[in-house]
Formats: structure tokens, C-alpha cells, sequence
């Protein structure tokens, strides 16, 4: 089951001022799945990720209504009422997809069958807990969704998610304040501004955004956060120069 038709659709897009576009963070993740892997999109920024399959790399997209092999959005006006993701927008099948029930869909998460999970999130502590369904308010929705299930079973979870809130405070947070989807759950974070690990240490920035520097990203973040060896040996030997990629196919992320 290949994936030749993920790789049709590549956005163009103009850098920001400062920082990586939706679409970039949802490509910048992309470029952290492994060939081969099974992969689970939730709603929003995380959808976008089918839309960035490196060239020459397969990914085989999940979706919890019952789908294995998830294409991009179908052009205008070539939609399907039939063939939805679990967000209920439309979606293609590629080649050699396949089709099944809802149980059997989270037999496969539960059973540890998908490798990672791409989120978004409301906030993220430095341990790890993901907070991504309810604020705790009086009209909040009433229940935690399948996301509860995504991030007790799948293997690995990424978060896409802007730094901070419209209002400016961190997502990023010493302890969730909001109603828990999962302790301990988050590997990876991919923000506007950073590529972030969850370590016992805390925050790891791994990766900075264009025109973002550590201060930046220091100020935005609510809880510890510090620099990865790379990226310090990096300032240290370069300091005007903006720090690039870490190492983004380290063995902690290889498939197990």
C-alpha cells in the first residue's frame, strides 16, 4: 500500500515574520514520521500533515470512523457524503485502503497498533500531560472523545499547537489547569515557534523557528524549558546564526 497520492498536493506558501504558518508546523512535523509508520491526524492543524508526505516516504494514515489509508481532502466539488474522517470533513482513499468497523478501528489503537498520534492541544505540561478536549467551563462538551483512547494506545504522540493562547498565555505549562486527556503521554510538541521534546528535565527545544530566538520561547513558556546539547553547542560556536534542525530521526522517535 503505497501513498503516491499524499505527495500531489504541495502547498506554497510565504514564510511569517517570525516564527512557522500553520502549514509550516504541520510540514515540519511531517518530515518527523518515519517511513512506513501508521499515523492518526486529529482535528485542526494535525489534519494538514497528510498534505506534507515527503517525497519517496509512505505513511499510512488512520482515522477512527474506520479507515486505513487516508488521502488528502478531495477537490471542491469532488466530495464523497460516504467517505469522512472522524471530524466528519471529507477525505480520499489511497490505493489499496481499507475499510472496517468503528470497534474494530479502536481495537487497532487500543491493541498498540498505531505508531503515532499528531493532536492539538489546549495545554501541555512538562511532564507530558495533554489537555485537548474542555476548558472546564459551565458549556464545555460533555465527554473526552476518542482522544482519550488515541493517547493511552498509540505509541507515540506529537502536539501541534500555537505557543500560546490569542490572549498570550503559554500552552506550554508547568501543570495542566484544564480536564486531562492523558498523564505522561506527550513525546513531541510543534508550536509556531520551536520543535520541543518532553523530558523529565522539562522542555527541550529541539528545533527553533525562523527569526525566534531561545529568550522568545523562554518568555512564552510556562514551565522549565531549556536548550538541547545540539542547539547549545550551536549558539555557543555561532551565535548569529539562526540554529537550525536537531536531529529529528533520533533513535527515542525510531519506530518500535
Amino acid at each position: 500500500m503505497t501513498s503516491p497520492s499524499l505527495q500531489k498536493s504541495q502547498p506554497q506558501f510565504q514564510s511569517p515574520a517570525m516564527g512557522w504558518s500553520r502549514d509550516q508546523m504541520a510540514q515540519r512535523a511531517a518530515l518527523d514520521i518515519p517511513d512506513g509508520a501508521y499515523v492518526n491526524l486529529g482535528i485542526g492543524i494535525p489534519e494538514q500533515v497528510a498534505r506534507y508526505v515527503p517525497e519517496g516516504r509512505e505513511v499510512i494514515y488512520h482515522t477512527e470512523n474506520g479507515l486505513l489509508g487516508m488521502g488528502v481532502a478531495p477537490e471542491p466539488g469532488a466530495e464523497d457524503s460516504e467517505l469522512i474522517n472522524a471530524g466528519k470533513k471529507p477525505v480520499t482513499a489511497i490505493p489499496g485502503a481499507a475499510y472496517f468497523h468503528h470497534a474494530d478501528s479502536f481495537a487497532m489503537i487500543r491493541g498498540h497498533h498505531i505508531d503515532i498520534c499528531v493532536l492539538g492541544a489546549m495545554q501541555i505540561s512538562q511532564s507530558g500531560d495533554l489537555a485537548n478536549w474542555s476548558t472546564g467551563a459551565a458549556d464545555a462538551i460533555p465527554a473526552v472523545g476518542g482522544a482519550m483512547d488515541l493517547v493511552a494506545g498509540v505509541k507515540t504522540i506529537y502536539v501541534i499547537t500555537q505557543h500560546t493562547t490569542k490572549n498570550g498565555e503559554p500552552k506550554l505549562v508547568e501543570h495542566c489547569t484544564y480536564p486531562l486527556t492523558g498523564r505522561q503521554v506527550v513525546n513531541r510538541i510543534y508550536t509556531d515557534l520551536a520543535v520541543i521534546a518532553v523530558t523529565p528535565e522539562g522542555f527541550e527545544v529541539l528545533e527553533l523557528a525562523p527569526g525566534v530566538d531561545f529568550e522568545t520561547v523562554q518568555q512564552r513558556t510556562g514551565g522549565t524549558v531549556f536548550l538541547s546539547e545540539q542547539l547549545n553547542q550551536a549558539a555557543k560556536q555561532a551565535p548569529e546564526t539562526a540554529i537550525k534542525f536537531a536531529d529529528s530521526n533520533s533513535a527515542d522517535y525510531a519506530l518500535k
